[in-house]
């Protein structure tokens, strides 16, 4: 806190946050903001992906209500300037924690967080001078990407309609905005130079110069013990073939597998109510698939029931995951000490046989 005041009783900072649903290319893109000129980001912190949630105390995290594919039906994880959380304390107390982590000497500080998109509002009000920038990626590879997570993992449908709300509550949180920036990551993977020169004319700074020589740093990640190698200073490469083999899959889905009428009956539920945002969940697929599929003509009780099928199989998964993670917890807990040690030393070893 005091090296906080020390710098920002005479400075005036820009604070840029990243926008946008879970695996929808934040961390990257926020990664790659920090990395432009006179800009300062979150690092070595030791919380997943860098995120400025988990650095504060003075909102819940977004798994208090519910994970990735769910925290934006609660009404709580909708922050505007009326919150009653947005008390002088806590703005100061926010302010604090998160510049504990900035590089005080640069004045463009970005913090990056999935929930920023239902908290712009109360991000502007505690943080005046604030600029938003705010992707969104196609529903169908980040839904199945969601689904990976299978602690908090939920329906395909259920993600659908999760997607739609929260970007219609932004929609309606951007009237109140002061600056804002909306990219797709379709088009970031395609050419994300452009996307870069664009961003830092909006913060007001520049791309710098690729370095000669670079060096590597890591991020954590749940999935993986040692964690994500990034370049310090070079700028993140980019691809659009993650989402290949998610449009692969759903053709797979709507054609060959036993549960397509499932598959086929959400198309046709969601497909218009997504084309008001530029996508179609028929992307990707060939004219012989189009074809195929044709329409379906399901009553809506029966596809009520399929959907309520699938939330089952998900509830399902997520008690499974979550047993087993109690379990493993528990299992730690009671292990002796000596066992323990053991257990850590021989991590270490292949997080450093994996990292040289």
């Amino acid at each position: 806190m005091e090296e906080y005041m020390r710098y920002g009783q005479n400075v005036e900072y820009k604070y840029v946050f990243v926008c946008g649903l879970p695996r929808s290319g934040t961390s990257v893109l926020g990664r790659n903001i920090g990395r432009l000129e006179n800009c300062t980001q979150f690092k070595n912190t030791g919380v997943f992906e860098d995120e400025g949630e988990f650095l504060q105390d003075v909102y819940p995290v977004a798994s208090t209500y519910g994970g990735a594919g769910s925290f934006g039906f609660d009404p709580r994880a909708h922050l505007t300037e009326s919150s009653n959380l947005l008390t002088a304390e806590n703005v100061a107390r926010l302010r604090a924690s998160w510049h504990t982590h900035w590089d005080n000497n640069k004045t463009i500080c970005v913090e990056k967080t999935p929930g920023n998109l239902l908290m712009t509002r109360f991000l502007q009000a505690a943080f005046p001078n604030a600029y938003f920038v705010v992707i969104k990626r196609h529903p169908l590879p980040m839904s199945m990407a969601c689904q990976k997570w299978k602690v908090d993992v939920n329906s395909l449908y259920s993600t659908f309609e999760h997607w739609l709300h929260c970007h219609q509550l932004f929609e309606e949180d951007k009237e109140h905005l002061r600056f804002v920036y909306e990219l797709r990551y379709e088009d970031y993977v395609q050419n994300p130079a452009k996307y870069h020169e664009e961003i830092a004319a909006f913060i007001g700074t520049r791309v710098p110069e690729p370095p000669k020589e670079d060096k590597f740093r890591y991020v954590a990640q749940w999935r993986s013990p040692s964690g994500l190698r990034v370049p310090e200073y070079a700028m993140e490469e980019v691809s659009g073939a993650y989402s290949k083999k998610y449009f692969d899959r759903w053709s797979n889905l709507l054609n060959d597998s036993p549960f397509r009428t499932y598959y086929r009956y959400i198309l046709t539920k969601y497909d218009s109510r997504f084309a008001r945002y530029g996508y179609s969940l028929t992307e990707g697929l060939d004219e012989r698939d189009k074809v195929r599929l044709g329409y379906c003509n399901i009553s809506r009780i029966v596809g009520t029931s399929y959907c309520l099928a699938a939330d089952a199989a998900a509830f399902v998964v997520r008690i499974r995951a979550r047993f087993i993670g109690q379990m493993k917890k528990q299992l730690r807990a009671r292990l002796p000490e000596p066992v323990k040690l053991k257990i850590r030393r021989v991590r270490r070893r292949l997080i450093v046989a994996t990292r040289s």
